[in-house]
């Protein structure tokens, strides 16, 4: 399973930077997908290389529901509901491409 994973820009250029994860742990990612990133900004990373510009509310979101996930994996109890708040209530959505046009 790949799962992504927030980190946040501590220094880099225009085609890598050294980033944070939550734990501490500094790596360096690959920023051809997102292009050059100021200190400071959350990235959402897979395998190695930004995938995504996250402001820090979702970063959080994300970072809560990774660790939920590292909880049951290693068999403890977690809290499901609250890690993943944002998708309780939310039923599968189609993306925009296969949506029925809505012309008149």
């Amino acid at each position: 399973m790949c799962v992504g994973i927030p980190m946040q820009v501590v220094h880099g250029d225009d085609l890598r930077a050294l980033c944070r994860a939550r734990d501490g742990s500094e790596v360096w990612i690959d920023l051809l997908l997102t292009g050059a990133q100021p200190p400071g900004t959350w990235l959402l990373t897979f395998l190695g290389a930004a995938r995504e510009v996250l402001d820090g509310e979702r970063a959080a979101q994300i970072g809560a529901a990774v660790d939920a996930l590292g909880e049951l994996l290693a068999g403890r109890t977690a809290d499901v509901d609250a890690a993943f708040a944002d998708l309780i209530e939310r039923g599968p959505q189609l993306p925009d491409f296969l949506r029925k046009s809505q012309t008149p």
